[in-house]
């Protein structure tokens, strides 16, 4: 499957309507088969260069949830990967849905994740996918997990997938800090290869 992105006005309208639905389901979920949809993996990340993905203003009225992405690249990581795992690349978007108190302040927190991974070797095994805070080229600890574990995976029967968890616990002060400074902070995946992870991207604010 070829991947890549066309940053035009067609693409664009199509990038704001998948990420008005893209939302994360109830479970960990596979997509069936494997094939992935080539237009949503290129929607999610044009999501990442439209200044607001489906608004005109990083204005957040209380309690609208709080969407970010991130363009996913195995030359990312720290260092970039140079085996088998460095040919695939992907897409993720973080939902946060908040709740605010006095002074606009969140005072709690669910994310969602909804990511998608192409071009890897088929049989490529999950075993964590994370936000750590680090700039561009740094690594950090792992600050909020999608649950993922050397116990709890999720492949890649044919190097391709897309995957979504949701009602995962968020500290408020940690989202608090990514919508400051969302640059600070990147997702990544991991596998038993690149335990360390084999594909990242920093996260960009998209609502």
């Amino acid at each position: 499957m070829s991947w890549h992105c066309v940053y035009n006005e067609g693409h664009a309208a199509t990038a704001r309507a998948s990420c008005s639905k893209i939302r994360g389901g109830d479970r960990r979920t596979a997509a069936p088969g494997g094939t992935m949809n080539r237009w949503t993996l290129i929607a999610v990340a044009l999501c990442v260069v439209i200044a607001a993905c489906g608004d005109e203003s990083q204005t957040t009225p209380s309690n609208v949830p709080l969407i970010f992405s991130a363009i996913l690249s195995p030359a990312n990581e720290v260092p970039p990967i140079a085996n088998a795992e460095s040919g695939g690349r992907g897409a993720v978007q973080v939902q946060f849905d908040v709740t605010r108190g006095a002074g606009d302040a969140i005072t709690s927190a669910t994310a969602s994740f909804y990511y998608q991974l192409s071009g890897f070797p088929a049989g490529t095994t999950l075993v964590g996918a994370h936000i750590h805070p680090a700039a561009a080229g740094v690594n950090g600890p792992v600050v909020l997990s999608t649950g993922l574990t050397a116990t709890s995976t999720v492949s890649l029967p044919n190097g391709t997938g897309e995957f979504r968890v949701s009602g995962i616990a968020a500290d408020p002060a940690l989202v608090q800090s990514i919508v400051n400074n969302p640059a600070a902070f990147y997702f990544n995946v991991h596998s038993p290869l690149n335990a360390g992870g084999f594909s990242r991207g920093q996260l960009t604010r998209v609502q």
